[in-house]
């Protein structure tokens, strides 16, 4: 419901405010694709319910067994998003991700390492499976991901020799595609 109205841009107070309080109430039944609907849901209407996300994260810590990489990404790209960088949700979302760093996409490889880099943290395992990830899959990069995934390493301080070619080698041949934001950063 809370990720209908989200997609719609429409934020009806009362009912955000509802749902925010009966979510609670009943996140022991969230799946994985919930917390992370609801999480989205909650950025894209602007609203950071502290007690809410807090509730989510907990949520996120108890299953991220059964997180798929989408579910993780949009987990880390939401708490990003609302400033809130819990450090036992972000240890646990790092391990999630970089063991199952074989199923990410490369816009989830760009988003998990950006989320990160945003609220300061450069997990050592999980940047180093993406980088070794993302360099070995580099050409299926669009502009977008590629400008992301380095200034990602760049914003943590990483500078990964072998990602850095490869990211340059794709990105001059991609150079065209790229918006003056991805050719700035």
């Amino acid at each position: 419901f809370a990720r209908s109205f989200a997609k719609n841009h429409i934020c009806d107070q009362r009912l955000f405010f509802e749902l925010a309080a009966s979510a609670e109430t009943q996140i022991h039944n969230f799946t994985p694709r919930h917390v992370a609907n609801m999480a989205w849901a909650f950025v894209k209407v602007d609203r950071s319910d502290s007690k809410l996300f807090e509730s989510l994260a907990k949520a996120a810590i108890a299953n991220i067994g059964n997180f798929n990489s989408q579910e993780l990404v949009n987990t880390a790209w939401a708490f990003t998003k609302v400033g809130r960088s819990d450090k036992e949700l972000f240890d646990t979302l790092a391990k999630a991700a970089t063991a199952g760093i074989g199923k990410f996409n490369s816009q989830d490889l760009a988003n998990i390492v950006w989320a990160f880099a945003k609220v300061g943290r450069s997990d050592e395992e999980l940047f180093d499976s993406v980088a070794k990830a993302a360099a070995a899959d580099i050409w299926s990069f669009n502009s977008q991901d590629l400008a992301k995934t380095a200034w990602a390493f760049a914003k943590v301080g990483r500078s990964d020799k072998e990602l850095f070619d490869s990211v340059a080698n794709a990105a001059t041949a991609k150079i065209s595609t790229f918006n003056s934001q991805g050719l700035a950063n």
